[in-house]
């Protein structure tokens, strides 16, 4: 056993709730491997737990973090597909990875490819396996087809635009300041609304001549659900995927047949990677997408591990653009 320093979450709210306390760490059962970090990505998934918006099936205090990368140190008497010194990403699961040290799944664990960074594969990784099932098997989208996505110069924003754009997707992207506008039109949005300034429906309108696109991506929530839902074409998919804003708390869903027998889906990462086997081959497409250059991570924002607090505060009022990522003082 030893001590580490992590992050804990002991009551549900702001950042402050965050704390860094000093706990013990047991060596790794059997079908674990015990992973010091090199790189915490963090998501937005991050601060729906923190804020209590998530369910969850543990009793305070939580731990929180759903993605690390860093180098296997110990491994289970179980055998192992991994070993000591191997670079691995750990990927949800019970969520920890606000630390300097982990026990994870060896089950859920995913060998990362030599020649990626671990700044490089934090700030992909996660993000990258939600724009992965995001517009590959939740919705399946092809050449030609038209994409409204929503915050498109977030951290899964800037990799899913790229990504539909060397398919042949036009996309429309918004954002709420020109300096996020310009981002986005250089990671690929044929247009980009800035929603303080435009009504980003005319501008669909506008794009698709009346029809509406084929696809919503909309992971506001509460501020753009409803207008969003006008802004799909008939038979079209209205893909719902977070609250940034606040939840849709009621709904009829007679208007998805008034407005054009619209499919409607609340899509999770969790039942997209739930499976092993699917974790893997959505990992597997983001490292094949990394090596044909179908997207690449243009902005990182660096905060240490201690200061999670500040990462959120800033993820939250929307002052980031591209991955955020923080850096255990352990690593050198």
């Amino acid at each position: 056993m030893m001590k580490i320093n992590k992050f804990l979450i002991r009551k549900f709210g702001s950042p402050s709730v965050l704390s860094w306390e000093t706990v013990v760490i047991e060596p790794p059962t059997a079908s674990e491997i015990q992973v010091r970090l090199t790189a915490v990505g963090v998501n937005f998934i991050d601060i729906y737990l923190r804020k209590g918006l998530l369910p969850v099936s543990a009793s305070f205090p939580l731990g929180i973090g759903v993605e690390g990368i860093g180098e296997v140190v110990a491994v289970g008497d179980k055998p192992s597909r991994f070993k000591v010194g191997d670079k691995v990403a750990c990927i949800g699961g019970e969520p920890s990875c606000y630390a300097e040290i982990i026990n994870f799944s060896s089950e859920r664990a995913i060998l990362l490819p030599e020649e990626l960074d671990d700044e490089y594969v934090a700030a992909a990784m996660f993000k990258g396996l939600t724009a992965e099932y995001l517009i590959n098997r939740c919705v399946s989208v092809q050449p030609n087809q038209t994409v409204l996505w929503h915050a498109a110069a977030g951290g899964v924003g800037q990799i899913a635009i790229q990504w539909l754009k060397s398919m042949g997707a036009v996309v429309v992207g918004t954002v709420s300041t020109k300096e996020k506008a310009q981002q986005a039109l250089e990671n690929g949005c044929n247009e980009v609304v800035i929603t303080s300034e435009q009504n980003f429906e005319d501008v669909v309108k506008n794009v698709t001549a009346g029809k509406g696109v084929d696809v919503v991506y909309d992971s506001v929530g509460k501020d753009t659900f409803s207008r969003s839902l006008k802004c799909v074409k008939q038979r079209g998919t209205m893909v719902l995927f977070g609250n940034s804003s606040g939840s849709v708390d009621s709904f009829n869903p007679a208007v998805l047949g008034s407005q054009g027998s619209i499919y409607l889906t609340r899509p999770s990462i969790a039942h997209y990677t739930g499976d092993p086997r699917d974790l893997q081959t959505g990992a597997n497409a983001v490292f094949a997408a990394i090596r044909e250059q179908r997207f690449k991570i243009k902005d990182i924002n660096r905060y240490a591990l201690e200061d999670a607090a500040s990462a959120h505060q800033a993820l939250e009022n929307r002052l980031t653009m591209g991955s955020t990522i923080l850096y255990p003082s352990n690593y050198t």
